[in-house]
């Protein structure tokens, strides 16, 4: 049974072997839920796979971006991504990540998320993930420990949603346009070229964008510029440099844009998630190597 926080180091057979080792204790493991602590370096990849339970995967340090057929999913530090249940998904690590994974068997409770999504962590979630791995892990809890848990369990549906998914459409030159915006975000790109490149009429092309992504293009492409901006900034880039890298004519505009999506300036933003991380951290203690898995 796994136990302590997990370190992911080998070869990728090993690691492979690894994997397979802990998705299928996952799969035998009783309880409505399972809270899984892992330390990742900069760079890992995870590839496609898919479990039986639903994962909420939370970032204490480090950003992750989840990609599933849906889309993409940045995760932030002080963020957490809902995975339902059987939903195929990778997961890379844009530096190094402290990475806290609850799994939850479906219909554990109600109210649980149906979709994929991004959710901001709150004080009371973040206390009771480091609880929760404390806890015995793959068995019935009773008494703190299932106290602790079904509470955890309660405040899933009430973490707040935040705008950090970026959906592809469906559609294969919709989607490419996406691609190409992603590799090289700009804010002034507008719908009519868009609307051209993807040989559509302006009505045409806005209604089958937003039927396909569930967004506007102007909010999809303030989504794709906070993807390709928070990375840099958690990596402590000037705030200066990265909003004119990505094409803004001023820092003013990029932080409007910024304060509209996320409710926070870049700094302000950037130093609640490093405090909240550095926080949960002081509270866990110290790392103990072992086998990981996400």
């Amino acid at each position: 049974m796994p136990h302590g926080r997990e370190v992911f180091k080998g070869d990728a057979a090993e690691l492979g072997r690894l994997h397979q080792s802990r998705w299928q204790w996952l799969e035998e493991a009783v309880g409505p839920a399972v809270a899984l602590p892992t330390e990742y370096p900069d760079g890992y990849h995870v590839p496609l796979h898919r479990h039986s339970r639903s994962q909420l995967l939370h970032a204490l340090v480090g950003v992750v971006l989840v990609t599933t057929k849906h889309g993409r999913w940045m995760v932030p530090p002080d963020h957490a991504m809902w995975i339902p249940a059987g939903i195929e998904h990778s997961v890379e690590m844009l530096g190094d990540v402290s990475m806290r994974s609850v799994y939850v068997m479906p219909n554990a409770i109600a109210g649980l998320p149906e979709g994929l999504r991004v959710v901001g962590i709150t004080e009371l979630m973040h206390s009771l993930i480091v609880e929760s791995e404390k806890l015995p892990q793959g068995a019935e809890l009773e008494g703190r420990g299932g106290l602790i848990m079904g509470l955890l369990l309660h405040e899933i549906p009430n973490l707040p949603e935040r705008p950090l998914g970026l959906p592809f459409p469906s559609d294969p030159k919709l989607a490419a346009l996406c691609r190409r915006f992603v590799a090289e975000p700009s804010p002034h790109a507008t719908i009519d070229e868009w609307a051209d490149a993807a040989g559509m009429s302006r009505r045409t092309f806005t209604r089958a964008f937003h039927r396909q992504t569930g967004l506007s293009l102007s909010t999809w492409r303030q989504q794709a510029c906070l993807f390709a901006a928070l990375p840099r900034l958690a990596d402590g880039e000037p705030i200066t440099r990265v909003a004119l890298d990505l094409g803004y004519d001023s820092v003013p505009a990029f932080i409007t844009m910024f304060k509209r999506m996320l409710g926070a300036s870049p700094r302000g933003y950037m130093r609640g998630a490093r405090d909240a991380g550095e926080g949960v951290r002081r509270l866990s203690g110290p790392a103990r190597p072992e086998n990981a898995m996400v």
